[in-house]
C-alpha cells in the first residue's frame, strides 16, 4: 500500500547532550492574513500544460482547490471562447481568446461544490460556432485555519505510537523468533514492515529503557531475518530482501510473483545501517552495502532506476522508473555516518535524474506495492509520495537555488492541489465521515492515510525553512497537529486510514510502516517546535 513516509524512513540522529536544548522556532500566525494569501494564492493554476514545460497532466483529475486549466482544444471560426462553470444551480462565466487557459477570474467566485465547466467557441459576434470540450469535477475546500488543537505534544504522540508497535504480538514474537508472524497480514511485505520493526525498537531502547533490552532483541531477530530471506551475494539483485513473501494479499497475485520492487530494498537498507550504528555487528553494514552497490550495479547510465524487476533476472518488467529519495537516503547515511563515499557519483547521478525528469516533465507516477502500474495511461495515477520526500531531501541538503524552490513549489502546490482534504460536506446522516484535515494518498486509492498527512507537512516545514513564508508552516502544523489528534490515547494507535469505514472493520491492521512515518515527523516537529531535549531521537524526512 505504500511507498512510505515514504515511502520514508527517514533518517534518525541523536542529539548530542553537548548541544543545547533547540528553542521554539514557531512563528506567529495571524489566520486572517494567511486564510486569505492562501485565497489568494488559490487563483493560479499548477503547472499548467500552456506554459510549455510539461503535458496537461491533469486529465484524470476530479478535483481541484487550484484554479485549473484544460487541455480543451480550439474550435474552428471561434475568435475568443466562453467559459462556464455551473455549481449548485449557479453558472459562473468569463471570455478568453483561448480553450485551455486557468479559471482565475471566477474561481474565488465559485462555492465548494460539483462543477460542470463547458468552454464554448464564440465568433466575432459572440455567437456559438461550437464546443471546445465540457469538464466535470469537484471545487473543493481552500484553507481555512485554525484547525485541530492537540492535547499532548508531539513528543509524547510518537512516543506512545512508538510503544503501540513494540506491544503488538506480531513484534513480540520477534524477541525469541525468526520467522515473520504471518498473522500480522502485512508481514507479507516484509521490506517496509519488518524495517519498520527495527528501526521503531532501536529508537525505543533510547525512550523505554526497561524494555530496552528486549526492544534490542527484537531489532536485532528481524534484521536477521531480512538477511535470510534475502538474494544470494552473486543474484542479480544480490541481498534484496524480497518485496513480496508469503502468499497473502498482494504478493499473491499473479503480477507480483517473482517480482520485487525496485526501491523497497533501500528501505531494508536503512534499517540495516540503524541495525550496525546501534551495534557496531559487521554483518548489517555489510549487508546494507550490498544492497547499495547491487543498485550501482542497476542503476541505468541516465541515472534511473526500475520500477519493478524480475528476481531471477534482474531486468525491468515495464517502463516505469523508480522515484529515488529512499535510495538517495542510503547513499547519505553511508556518506555521513561512516565516510564511505563510493556510492557518491550515483547520488549525483540519481539526483541530476529526479530534477531533470520526473519533476522536470511532473512524472509522479505512484510507485505502491499494491497498485499496478501495467496499463496506466501518463498521469492516470499520480501522487505526492513520488514528488514531495525528493524536494523535501534537496531543500534539506541545502539545494536552495531559487529553481529547486520554484520546483518544490509547485510539488507541494500540485500535491495540496489533488490530495488535501481540509474539510468536507458532511454526508447523508449529517457528519463529515473523515478525520480532517487529512490528505489522499495516490489517485487510485482516493482515501486519507495518516503519512500522507506527514508527506505534506514535512514538504512544507522544508519550504517554510527555506523561504520564511508563514502559510507554509500554518498548513504543516494543520496537518501535524491533526496527526496528534486521532491517535487513540488508550493504545497510542495511529489509524492508517481516517475514515468512518475503516474504523468499523476490525479486519483492518495499522500498517506499520506509516505509523513509523508518522513516528519521525512527530520527533521533525517536536525537535523544531523546541520540545526535544538532549539524548533524544531528532526526526528525519520520511521515506513514503
Amino acid at each position: 500500500m505504500k511507498n512510505i513516509l515514504a515511502t520514508l524512513l527517514t533518517v534518525c540522529t541523536v542529539v548530542s547532550c553537548a548541544q543545547t536544548q533547540p528553542k521554539s522556532q514557531v512563528p506567529v500566525l495571524d489566520y486572517e492574513q494567511l486564510n486569505a494569501q492562501a485565497l489568494k494564492e488559490y487563483d493560479q493554476p499548477v503547472r499548467p500544460g500552456y506554459e510549455g514545460k510539461n503535458p496537461y497532466w491533469n486529465g484524470y483529475s476530479t478535483r481541484f482547490i487550484y484554479a485549473p486549466a484544460f487541455d480543451l482544444p480550439e474550435v474552428e471560426g471561434a475568435a475568443s471562447y466562453r467559459y462556464t462553470a455551473s455549481v449548485k444551480e449557479q453558472d459562473f462565466s468569463f471570455t478568453a481568446e483561448k480553450p485551455n487557459l486557468a479559471l482565475t477570474p471566477i474561481w474565488r467566485k465559485m462555492p465548494v461544490g460539483h462543477v460542470v465547466l463547458k468552454v464554448e467557441g464564440l465568433d466575432k459576434q459572440n455567437q456559438v460556432v461550437g464546443l471546445a470540450g465540457e469538464r466535470k469535477f469537484y471545487r473543493d475546500f481552500p484553507f481555512q485555519g485554525p484547525y485541530q488543537t492537540p492535547m499532548r505534544t508531539y513528543k509524547e504522540s510518537a512516543v506512545r505510537a512508538m510503544m503501540y508497535i513494540h506491544h503488538l504480538p506480531s513484534t513480540q514474537a520477534w524477541e525469541h523468533g525468526t520467522e515473520a508472524d504471518m498473522s500480522f497480514r502485512y508481514n507479507t511485505y516484509p521490506c517496509k514492515m519488518v524495517s519498520a520493526v527495527i528501526r521503531n525498537e532501536l529508537m525505543l531502547t533510547r525512550f523505554a529503557k526497561k524494555s530496552a533490552a528486549k526492544a534490542l532483541a527484537i531489532a536485532k531477530n528481524a534484521g536477521d531475518f531480512l538477511m535470510r530471506i534475502s538474494q544470494a551475494p552473486d543474484a542479480p539483485l544480490a541481498y534484496f530482501p524480497p518485496t513480496y513473501y508469503g502468499n497473502l494479499l498482494a504478493s499473491a497475485l499473479p503480477a507480483n510473483q517473482g517480482k520485487t520492487m525496485g526501491m523497497e530494498a533501500a528501505k531494508a537498507a536503512l534499517a540495516f545501517i540503524d541495525l550496525y550504528e546501534f551495534t557496531k555487528e559487521e554483518k548489517y553494514l555489510n549487508h546494507a552495502l550490498g544492497i547499495a552497490r547491487t543498485y550501482v550495479r542497476i542503476q541505468r547510465e541516465d541515472g534511473s532506476v526500475p520500477m519493478k524487476l524480475d528476481i531471477a533476472t534482474g531486468e525491468a518488467v515495464n517502463e516505469v522508473n523508480s522515484s529515488l529519495h529512499c535510495l538517495l537516503y542510503v547513499f547519505k547515511n553511508l556518506h555521513d555516518k561512516f565516510g564511505i563515499d563510493e556510492f557518491e557519483p550515483a547520488r549525483a547521478k540519481a539526483e541530476h535524474w529526479m530534477i531533470t525528469r520526473a519533476y522536470d516533465k511532473f512524472e509522479l507516477v505512484g510507485q505502491f506495492e499494491d497498485v499496478g502500474v501495467e496499463g496506466l495511461k501518463p498521469y492516470e495515477n499520480l501522487t505526492h509520495w513520488t514528488g514531495i520526500p525528493y524536494l523535501t531531501y534537496a531543500l534539506e541538503n541545502g539545494e536552495r537555488s531559487p529553481e529547486v524552490i520554484a520546483l518544490a513549489q509547485d510539488v507541494i502546490r500540485f500535491s495540496e492541489d489533488q490530495f488535501v482534504l481540509w474539510n468536507m460536506e458532511p454526508g447523508p446522516n449529517g457528519y463529515r465521515t473523515c478525520a480532517l484535515p487529512g490528505v489522499w494518498e495516490q489517485h487510485k486509492y482516493r482515501v486519507p492515510v495518516d503519512d500522507s498527512a506527514g508527506n505534506l507537512a514535512t514538504g512544507w516545514l522544508a519550504l517554510y525553512k527555506a523561504t520564511g513564508d508563514k502559510l507554509y508552516f500554518a498548513k504543516a502544523k494543520a496537518m501535524m497537529d491533526n496527526i496528534v489528534c486521532v491517535q487513540d490515547i488508550r493504545t497510542g494507535r495511529i489509524p492508517t486510514i481516517w475514515t468512518e469505514k475503516y474504523e468499523k472493520d476490525p479486519s483492518r491492521e495499522v500498517w506499520l510502516n506509516c505509523l513509523l512515518d508518522d513516528i519521525l515527523a512527530l520527533f521533525l516537529f517536536s525537535h523544531f517546535v523546541g520540545e526535544e531535549s538532549c539524548d533524544e531521537i531528532e526526526g528525519g524526512q520520511l521515506m513514503g
